[in-house]
């Protein structure tokens, strides 16, 4: 199974039983599985098939499925109630002494409310259970279809991500080789700042100066944090390629992204360094928002 996005909208229409039904499935992002159902009265024995097999499919997004029922034409059929046409025949017996007046017809009896009712047929145990199996089929191929467009979303999401991490790494690259950050670069500048230091109050301790200066330098070494970000940026690159859901490890490895970032702006003493750190914050935060899409 591909990388895949939490966002689709799917809808299989199908007949069975002599009903007409339609299925709508819409899919949104979300930290977990989340699926909200609205199931016409009668197919409540729905509700379970449909929730495992929702859980095979997807692993996370907020779920909306709704089955909208209608009778086709030829499900319904016209019962007359006896008990309110034999009301009418005896009334109209009890009448003919009293009123001078033709014999109802057999259309006018029929109008009379309650007389004639027309309503979907009953199903046997076995016809329902055709029926549900008939209606639980056009939710699979509903099911499958929102797949295929998650799928389709993940494919183009993926290419976007990958075109990122690939930047992330390149500019990862540049801090590695900024000229500033050599050992012997690093050393002009403190003592440089410790000269003017100097001129500016003589009272100052130089050896005590040079000492900071040692300790300013080797915490300024950037070379856990570039690792780090290299070693990150090759995890984001399988998960990418991988089959599995990748969209709450491809998270933490936005963090991990942010984290290593922050740390090299802090501890940068030179200006080129800062703007790349710069960039790459930038660079992942847009990661982040995309990877938010991921299942």
């Amino acid at each position: 199974m591909a990388i895949q996005s939490m966002t689709g909208f799917a809808r299989h229409e199908g007949e069975a039983a002599g009903l007409r039904f339609v299925w709508e499935l819409r899919s949104v992002n979300g930290k977990n599985l989340d699926v909200r159902l609205r199931l016409p009265q009668g197919f409540e024995a729905l509700e379970q098939p449909i929730r495992k097999a929702t859980t095979a499919a997807l692993t996370r997004g907020n779920l909306q499925v709704s089955l909208s029922i209608n009778a086709a034409s030829n499900a319904v059929e016209a019962v007359v109630n006896d008990a309110a046409l034999e009301a009418v025949i005896d009334l109209v017996d009890r009448l003919a002494d009293r009123i001078d007046a033709r014999k109802p017809a057999l259309d006018g009896i029929l109008n009379i409310k309650g007389v004639l009712e027309f309503r979907e047929p009953e199903l046997s145990a076995e016809d329902r259970d055709a029926r549900n199996h008939a209606v639980l089929a056009g939710f699979i191929s509903a099911l499958e279809d929102l797949k295929a467009m998650r799928l389709s979303e993940g494919a183009a999401l993926a290419k976007v991500l990958g075109a990122q991490v690939e930047r992330i790494g390149a500019l990862t690259h540049a801090v590695e080789v900024e000229p500033s950050r050599s050992p012997e670069a690093i050393r002009a500048r403190l003592a440089e700042q410790v000269s003017s230091l100097m001129e500016a109050n003589a009272t100052l301790d130089r050896d005590r100066l040079h000492m900071e200066a040692a300790l300013l330098a080797t915490k300024a070494d950037l070379r856990e944090e570039i690792d780090r970000l290299k070693a990150h940026v090759d995890a984001a690159r399988a998960l990418i390629a991988g089959d599995a859901p990748a969209g709450r490890r491809l998270d933490f490895l936005a963090q991990e992204f942010n984290r290593e970032t922050n740390t090299i702006c802090s501890k940068s003493n030179a200006a080129p360094v800062t703007a790349i750190g710069l960039d790459l914050k930038v660079l992942i935060d847009q990661f982040r928002e995309q990877v938010q899409n991921l299942e």
